[in-house]
């Protein structure tokens, strides 16, 4: 699934090659994947003659700011979650469509908007410009701290994981403790750190909480650098893969040499999901 690194770029993108531009009209190829307004003619007349002003991320979560003519407040909101398979293209209304294109956007000058998701699970939402995104979207009203935010701390982390008993690999995943982090970051956050993915969240120190709290903005930092982390479906807004695959230290290395110590990287799951991480530079402690 794309993280935090991925939507960022798609985001940029999106912000450098669709602001300014009329919207000239919507399809809907595959009816599930439109989240609200539930009726596709809907969206259809609401999106027609809009102009993007602007993209934001929450989370995971894509947000275009949309306005008709000169008006100054929002018209309405796109919103657009990913999930596991979504991509958001930009191309020329002459290239031919990918197989799994589910929803289009066309505007003026020949170009058109394409959210393509092999396996449907992505969604796209058209929000009112007067309701709050959350009354709508209801995964954002139970998000928690941007890792880049201000009320994001050391401190913050400490208070929130000191009474969990859950492996600090699912902690971290939990988006209402932070928003965008997921399982590529998490691992790669944690071998930085030198913690192992098993240990209990009520076990991390204050000063682990300083590690974790530096890591988690270091790692995504130079993710978003690197246009993210391409697997079988993520692509940048203009098709491109995203370049930090190829240094990741313990994330889809399993029984390769870890780049610090020679020992083979272990994977195992933890409720569901995999850890991948070094024997040696994460071993468990007794606290």
């Amino acid at each position: 699934m794309p993280e935090l690194p991925e939507v960022e770029t798609v985001c940029r993108g999106l912000n450098r090659l669709t602001l300014e531009q009329t919207i000239g009209g919507g399809e809907v190829l595959l009816d599930r994947s439109l989240a609200y307004p539930v009726s596709v003619e809907d969206f259809q007349s609401q999106i027609t003659g809009c102009r993007l002003v602007g993209w934001q991320r929450r989370g995971k979560y894509l947000l275009g700011e949309l306005r008709k003519s000169q008006t100054k407040a929002p018209t309405g909101w796109l919103g657009c979650h990913l999930r596991m398979t979504g991509q958001l293209l930009w191309a020329e209304r002459s290239q031919q469509r990918p197989k799994h294109t589910r929803v289009v956007l066309q505007f003026e000058g020949g170009r058109e908007l394409r959210f393509v998701d092999t396996r449907t699970f992505g969604k796209i939402w058209l929000l009112p410009g007067d309701r709050p995104w959350a009354e709508v979207i209801t995964g954002l009203g139970q998000m928690g701290p941007e890792p880049f935010g201000a009320d994001f701390t050391a401190e913050y982390l400490y208070e929130k994981l000191k009474s969990s008993r859950r492996p600090l690999k699912n902690a971290l995943l939990d988006q209402r403790l932070v928003a965008g982090l997921g399982n590529i970051y998490a691992d790669e956050v944690l071998f930085f750190c030198g913690l192992n993915p098993t240990m209990g969240s009520n076990q991390v120190s204050r000063q682990d909480c300083e590690r974790i709290h530096q890591q988690i903005k270091a790692t995504l930092t130079a993710a978003i650098a690197a246009g993210g982390t391409s697997f079988s479906d993520y692509r940048q807004v203009t098709g491109i893969n995203g370049n930090y695959g190829g240094i990741a230290q313990v994330y889809g290395r399993e029984g390769e040499p870890c780049r610090h110590c020679g020992t083979a990287i272990a994977k195992l799951k933890l409720a569901g999901r995999s850890a991948h991480f070094c024997p040696q530079c994460q071993p468990k402690l007794d606290r």
